[in-house]
């Protein structure tokens, strides 16, 4: 069970993954010693996983397609979905998995650097693992807003106000 002050830096980390021990400390009226000791176990706990940065590639590169793979599959006895979502989430171009509730199993997030290799994945590794039933692909064509961030400078209003 984590307390309050594990959530508090979670919380923290999560908002900006660069915030140090030390700000964090003086956030929390805690000492730096008791941050960093709880930033420990909580990578030891395997809580806090990775730290990263957002990046907009669509801004530094065109080379970068990333698809959203709706999965239905067929889950083995005394394994359910674990065993095959394993199998595909070990494979390089897939980034992220998910078991889903409703029309499909699983969805699974892919990048390549064009269409036709994360086509490719789909026919050739994908669809030919055992028990993979079907998929449906859908191309990300423009990402607006990830993880609560906008990723295009947001517009401003330049439409006069009317008053009565």
């Amino acid at each position: 069970m984590l307390s309050e002050f594990d959530l508090s830096v979670l919380e923290i980390l999560y908002e900006d993954a660069r915030t140090s021990p030390e700000q964090i400390a003086v956030m929390t009226g805690r000492a730096q010693d008791e941050v960093k000791s709880v930033i420990a176990r909580l990578e030891r706990d395997r809580i806090l996983l990775k730290y990263s940065a957002m990046v907009n590639w669509d801004r530094v590169r065109e080379d970068r397609v990333q698809a959203l793979i709706e999965v239905r599959v067929t889950p083995q006895r005394d394994e359910g979905f674990d065993a095959i979502a394993e199998k595909i989430y070990r494979f390089e171009e897939v980034k992220s998995a998910y078991l889903m509730s409703g029309a499909y199993d699983l969805l699974v997030i892919v990048e390549g650097t064009n269409i036709k290799q994360l086509a490719l994945f789909v026919a050739e590794k994908l669809s030919t693992i055992e028990n993979v039933l079907s998929t449906a692909t859908h191309f990300v064509l423009k990402k607006y807003k990830q993880d609560g961030v906008i990723m295009e400078k947001e517009t401003q209003d330049d439409r006069l106000q009317v008053s009565p």
